[in-house]
């Protein structure tokens, strides 16, 4: 059982705190019914009795069910109904004034909170009821710190006449779960841009892409670039993963680039992003960096794709 990782989730404060504000915001006690989707351990649920929810169904497949079952009799809660299932497996769900879901990840759809979502919203959710997050943004920025380049190209230093160069290539083709400081970016993060916006309230596509361009006010190195989302709880509420926001157990992503960007003054880098997520196939990654000149035309295009394998 993964129960460390677990322990992690329930040392974050901020995501517990805020998630707990925003279920409080939500919630008229005596009155609410509350669905928990991914309740892990039950944290949520438990928080939601404590606010008043008249009745909470807690949906959990994995092995840490059983936990969730027995810290549920612990506290002793009330109108607290374990689902030992996925949400999307249970047959004629009961219906919920408010539908939580922390199923995020470093990367913010590779739990599959979309499809969880569209799945909850057409069968758990009552009419006019709540989805808690409602959106997430996805945002990405340059990374001109050639801290994790080194770091991943350590295959260049072996010595001894050796070539391990095919190593260094699938490295390169990969993705990091890394932590940033906002001084590695491109003006200092500031330029970032929201390249992705998936509104949880509407039916959404699993499948996401976009891009994002910075046009350089000074020559630059860019040596990939960095990954983050927000989530958006309710109105005025949101958790986020950007190298400046409150600390929580998530961290940010780092996509690689082969050959490092020198780009001038006035010139354009451009990055595209694309994903698909599903509970069959799980989560596959595609990222491609373009560089321009003052005039628009293409300079160099380095195209990274974890489907094609570790030779992009």
């Amino acid at each position: 059982m993964r129960i460390e990782y677990h322990r992690t989730l329930i040392a974050d404060r901020e995501r517990n705190e805020v998630f707990y504000k925003a279920l409080a915001s939500v919630i008229e006690k005596g009155r609410t019914i509350v669905a928990d989707i991914g309740a892990g351990t039950g944290l949520l649920g438990l928080m939601a009795a404590k606010l008043g929810a008249r009745e909470v169904y807690l949906y959990e497949t994995a092995e840490v069910a059983g936990v969730a079952a027995q810290v549920l009799k612990a506290n002793r809660a009330k109108g607290c109904q374990l689902m030992p299932c996925h949400s999307t497996d249970m047959v004629d769900p009961p219906r919920a004034d408010v539908v939580v879901s922390e199923t995020l990840g470093n990367y913010a759809f590779e739990e599959n909170i979309i499809d969880t979502m569209n799945d909850a919203r057409r069968r758990h959710l009552r009419t006019e009821g709540l989805v808690i997050p409602f959106r997430i943004t996805q945002y990405v920025a340059p990374v001109v710190s050639d801290r994790i380049h080194k770091e991943l190209t350590a295959w260049d230093e072996v010595g001894h006449g050796l070539d391990l160069s095919v190593a260094r290539t699938m490295s390169l083709n990969n993705v990091y779960v890394r932590t940033f400081k906002p001084a590695e970016l491109l003006d200092h993060g500031r330029t970032a841009h929201a390249w992705d916006v998936a509104d949880l309230r509407n039916d959404t596509r699993a499948n996401r892409k976009g891009e994002a361009s910075w046009k350089l006010a000074a020559g630059a190195t860019i040596y990939g670039f960095a990954y983050w989302w927000t989530a958006d709880l309710v109105p005025g509420l949101s958790l986020s993963t950007a190298p400046d926001a409150p600390r929580t157990h998530w961290e940010q992503l780092y996509f690689p680039v082969p050959k490092p960007v020198a780009a001038r003054k006035g010139e354009t880098v451009m990055a595209s992003l694309r994903s698909r997520s599903s509970e069959e196939t799980g989560t596959h990654l595609a990222w491609t960096a373009v560089h321009f000149d003052k005039d628009g035309k293409s300079l160099s295009r380095q195209a990274m794709d974890l489907d094609k394998g570790w030779i992009p």
